[in-house]
C-alpha cells in the first residue's frame, strides 16, 4: 500500500528549513516498503496480534541493515507518519493483522473540486430529510421503531437503519431500548475510530513550489507533518496542514488561532518569506459531538468477526456507515456500498412482513434517482 504518494510530487524539509535531497526522500520511501514487506513475516510467526509499530521494530533489530540515521531516519518518520495520517491513529494503536488488507479500488488518487455537495444533492434528491435532528433514544418495537429526537419529538416507522458515525455509537450517546447485546456493545467498543484534522489556509499570494504536498520531516512521526497544495488542483492559494492521531487531538486543545499559528510555525521553517494568513478554517473532528472521530481502524486484538457484529441487523434495527463495510471501511465509497447494503436488506426485511413493495414507494423509486448523473470535477493533481 502506497498511503496515496506513489504518483504525487511533494518536497520534504528538515526542521531548519533545509530541503530534503530527492535521493534520499526516494532511498528511505525504498526501504520503508522493504521494512514493511518484513513486518508480513513477523505476522505470520505471531499467532497475537501486535501494533505496526511493535512490528516495526522487530524488523529492525532482525535486520541493521534498513536502520536510518541522521536525516534519513527523520524521513523515515516521515512515512511512518504518512502512514498513520491513512488510518487516523498512531502506528502503536494500528493492527498489524488487518493494516494491509484492505481492497484499494482502481483509477488511481483524486480529488473532489467541489467536495461531495454534488453527489449528496443527486443522491438526496425528492427524499425528506430533516436537519439539526438529533436522535437521543431509539425504541425496537415487534412492528416499529419509534425514534426520539432532542426536542423530545417521536418518529415512528416500520424500521430503521443507522447510520451515525462509530464515534457516536461508543459515547452511547444515543440510548437503545431494548439495550443492544453484548456481542454488538462489545463490536463497537473494539473497533478503533481514528481522528484526522485539516487547517485549511487562504493566502493572497503563492510562496511554495508546485508540487502536490509539502512536508517537514523530524525526529519522531509525532512532530512530522505535511500541507497538501490545493492550488495545483483547484488554482486558489490555499494550503491544507493535515495532523492525525495523538497530534489530531492535541491540536483539538488550542483554539483556532494558536493552532493556525502552530502550524504556520511550520510553514515559516520552510519559507522564512511566507506572507500570514488572510482566511484559515480549523477542523474538530475529535470533539465534535455529531462525530467524535474520523472513521474506522483495526485496532490492535479485533477479532475476525468484528464487522460482522457491527453490521447485523437487530430485529427492526440495521446498520450502515463507512465502519460495517465489506471491504472498504474508512471511506466514502464504503459509507455508500454499506448504506445500499443496509436499504437493500431492510427492504427484504420489510417485503417479507407486507408480502409486496407497493407498501414501500420510497425504496422503489430509489433505482431511477441513483442513475440520475452527477457532473463531478475530479483533480488527478
Amino acid at each position: 500500500m502506497d498511503f496515496g504518494f506513489a504518483h504525487f510530487s511533494y518536497s520534504l524539509f528538515n526542521i531548519n528549513g533545509h530541503q530534503v535531497p530527492q535521493g534520499i526522500v526516494i532511498e528511505v520511501g525504498n526501504t520503508f516498503k522493504k521494512i514493511l514487506e518484513e513486518t508480513d513475516k513477523v505476522r505470520n510467526e505471531h499467532s497475537d496480534d501486535m501494533s505496526v509499530r511493535q512490528a516495526i521494530s522487530l524488523v529492525l533489530d532482525r535486520h541493521p541493515e534498513l536502520r536510518q540515521g541522521g536525516l534519513a531516519y527523520e524521513v523515515l518518520q516521515w512515512y511512518i507518519c504518512r502512514m498513520e495520517a491513512w488510518f487516523a491513529a498512531d502506528a502503536d494503536m494500528i493492527s498489524l493483522k488487518a493494516w494491509d488488507q484492505e481492497k484499494v479500488l482502481s483509477g488511481g488518487h483524486g480529488l473532489m473540486v467541489q467536495g461531495y455537495d454534488p453527489v449528496i444533492k443527486s443522491l438526496s434528491k425528492d427524499l425528506d430529510i430533516r436537519l439539526n435532528h438529533r436522535v437521543k433514544r431509539i425504541v425496537n418495537g415487534y412492528k416499529k421503531v419509534v425514534v426520539t429526537v432532542e426536542d423530545g419529538r417521536n418518529f415512528v416507522a416500520d424500521a430503521a437503519i443507522i447510520t451515525v458515525p462509530l464515534g457516536v455509537l461508543k459515547a452511547n450517546l444515543i440510548e437503545f431500548k431494548p439495550k443492544l447485546p453484548e456481542w454488538k456493545l462489545s463490536a463497537i467498543s473494539d473497533l478503533g475510530v481514528g481522528n484526522e484534522n485539516k487547517i485549511a489556509l487562504r493566502f493572497d499570494n503563492v510562496f511554495w513550489p508546485n508540487v502536490e504536498f509539502l512536508g517537514v520531516v523530524a525526529p519522531t512521526s509525532y512532530s512530522c507533518g505535511y500541507f497538501l497544495n490545493l492550488h495545483k488542483a483547484t488554482g486558489h492559494p490555499v494550503l491544507v496542514y493535515m495532523a492525525a492521531g495523538a497530534l489530531a487531538y492535541d491540536l483539538e486543545k488550542l483554539s483556532d488561532e494558536a493552532a493556525t499559528n502552530f502550524v504556520m510555525l511550520q510553514l515559516k521553517r520552510m519559507f522564512p518569506d511566507a506572507s500570514e494568513p488572510v482566511q484559515y478554517l480549523v477542523s474538530r473532528w475529535g470533539s465534535d459531538p455529531n462525530i467524535l472521530g474520523c472513521y474506522s481502524y483495526d485496532a490492535v486484538g479485533n477479532s475476525d468477526d468484528i464487522y460482522d457484529r457491527l453490521r447485523e441487523p437487530l430485529g427492526n434495527l440495521f446498520f450502515g456507515g463507512e465502519a460495517v463495510s465489506l471491504d472498504h471501511q474508512g471511506s466514502v465509497h464504503g459509507a455508500y456500498s454499506a448504506g445500499i447494503m443496509a436499504a437493500e436488506n431492510c427492504q427484504k426485511h420489510l417485503m417479507q412482513r407486507v408480502g409486496s413493495l407497493e407498501r414501500i414507494p420510497v425504496l422503489a423509486s430509489r433505482d431511477k434517482i441513483v442513475e440520475v448523473p452527477v457532473p463531478l470535477q475530479i483533480s488527478r493533481l
